[in-house]
């Protein structure tokens, strides 16, 4: 056996005794030679097995509030310092956010992601969106509820939870150390410090970031490490999709077999967590989507926040054809 297998063995045992690995152990997973990937999904998905069986999990979004943003961020449409075509809207009626939630059970979701656009939720969108929270967990008391709405303060996120949310999604985008090159208008640290306040709040966090922004392999596994040390339960892995009129229009954004390294590596890093697989998995793994699956748990289904994603019904062909289980 080569030196890097026996490595890539090592690493996968320290992940089913979920014990945790180092920047360099990581780097040997995100550099690692494209013959030796099929070896490392293969790993990866003993690990995804130890711990989450042959369930995937299917969430949807809506966005219930499009465009206008103060904020910078190189990648987003929705930002108003960008001229991407964008529909721009405020907070959708209390009716949308209760039918984006019909639909998200209809398409065989679990959970259901009211997001919004904009630095952070106001006063009354927070009320807006907790008195549909608490129809939609009437009319449909299995569907999980989680909210994205910027830097939520301690008193909306305690006025969500008692509506009946459960999960605060509130991406660190990117490494600490990368971070300044994609957002100037606000610091990495107030993403971290509001994924803390959420804790604290006692709801569940969900975290990840976007990846082939022009991050390096050591950012991503510094943004693997750091949400391991948050211990967050559910990580959204996104794959930049350029948008025409934002910075990174032009980024060469990542290649399916990087992108199978990239999952492999967060699955050794977090093997007790959920991995969401989510926008731009269709564009970017193409034909090794099958592989990809293999690793994560979970589906973002339905579309993303301004582009369009995957037939549903081809995720329900894919789980049937890997024998996977919703």
């Amino acid at each position: 056996m080569l030196p890097v297998e026996e490595k890539l063995f090592a690493l996968a045992d320290k992940a089913l005794r979920n014990e945790p690995l180092t920047k360099d152990e990581l780097l040997t997973v995100l550099n690692l030679e494209d013959e030796l990937v099929p070896l490392a999904v293969y790993l990866a998905h003993r690990v995804k097995r130890r711990f989450f069986g042959n369930a995937l999990e299917f969430c949807s979004i809506i966005n219930a509030k499009s465009g206008a943003c103060e904020e910078d961020c190189a990648f987003c449409a929705q930002s108003k310092h960008y001229k991407a075509p964008v529909t721009v809207y405020g907070l959708v009626p209390e009716h949308e956010l209760i039918e984006g939630a019909r639909r998200a059970v209809q398409m065989g979701a679990e959970r259901y992601c009211v997001v919004l656009s904009g630095k952070q939720a106001s006063k009354e969108e927070v009320e807006q969106i907790s008195r549909a929270v608490e129809k939609i967990k009437r009319e449909m008391p299995q569907l999980r509820v989680c909210v994205s709405a910027g830097t939520l303060d301690a008193e909306s996120l305690r006025r969500l939870k008692t509506a009946g949310v459960e999960r605060i999604n509130h991406n660190l985008e990117s490494a600490r150390s990368f971070f300044p090159k994609i957002v100037s208008t606000h610091r990495w640290e107030e993403r971290y410090e509001t994924v803390k306040r959420v804790k604290e709040a006692g709801l569940e966090v969900c975290s990840g970031g976007i990846f082939g922004m022009g991050e390096s392999n050591e950012e991503r596994a510094e943004l693997a490490l750091t949400l391991r040390e948050l211990e967050v339960p559910s990580v959204p892995l996104n794959f930049l999709m350029p948008i025409e009129g934002t910075p990174l229009e032009n980024a060469p954004g990542v290649e399916p077999l990087e992108a199978l390294k990239v999952i492999a590596a967060f699955r050794f890093a977090l093997p007790t967590a959920t991995l969401r697989l989510c926008g731009g998995r269709e564009k970017t793994l193409r034909d090794f989507h099958g592989m990809a699956v293999l690793m994560v748990n979970a589906l973002m289904v339905g579309g993303y926040l301004t582009r369009a994603g995957r037939d549903v019904r081809k995720d329900y062909q894919l789980l049937k054809d890997l024998k996977l289980s919703k």
